[in-house]
């Protein structure tokens, strides 16, 4: 039986070329690199990193995870980029990507984190914009954004970036402390842009 939709976007489209360097406001998302292994392991010595995304990483925990973001992205599943202020040199500020994506469908989900150091500044609406901003332009449709209502400050990164509430899925994560609900944000790609990220 054949697909009656077209693919919104074409199987292949991401993964037969590199992982893209992507420019935002003030920060800069580009592939992890195998020199960001003791960046990640700090980050994920975090308390509030730990305990939101329920997981701890040794030097080489980390260096699997990198290799399964490069992965993603080839078999065009998920994707990560390490947040930076500068391409080229300076620590990683944060993670954002995509938890899973569906290109074919046009629906993604984005997954963020900020590095203790870099939070109140403003990375982590800025990484998130340039993420949707790119996967918009690449022919995304909708792309979710999900996290615990017990966790106010990633809410309200969601609303600053343009991913409006939509509800709550009740008891659908479990952490360490039982189960969670978690509040459902989310953009689609006729949204209109969120305030300053035009001048991004």
């Amino acid at each position: 039986m054949g697909l009656l939709v077209a693919p919104v976007i074409a199987p292949g489209t991401f993964g037969s070329r590199a992982q893209p360097t992507i420019s935002g406001r003030s920060i800069v998302l580009r592939p992890w690199r195998d020199a960001d292994v003791a960046g990640l392991v700090a980050a994920y010595s975090d308390e509030a990193i730990r305990r939101w995304h329920a997981l701890a990483l040794d030097e080489q925990e980390a260096a699997e995870t990198i290799e399964r973001w490069r992965t993603a992205w080839r078999s065009e599943t998920g994707a990560g980029w390490a947040v930076v202020s500068n391409a080229d040199e300076g620590p990683v500020l944060g993670r954002v990507g995509f938890r899973v994506m569906h290109p074919t469908d046009g629906v993604g989900e984005i997954a963020y984190w900020t590095a203790p150091a870099a939070r109140g500044r403003g990375v982590a609406r800025a990484a998130v914009q340039a993420l949707g901003r790119w996967a918009f332009e690449m022919g995304f449709h909708r792309l979710d954004l999900v996290h615990s209502t017990r966790n106010q400050a990633s809410c309200r990164v969601a609303l600053a970036a343009g991913f409006g509430a939509e509800g709550t899925m009740r008891s659908a994560v479990l952490h360490e402390d039982g189960w969670h609900d978690m509040h459902l944000h989310a953009r689609i790609s006729t949204d209109p842009e969120p305030e300053g990220e035009r001048d991004a």
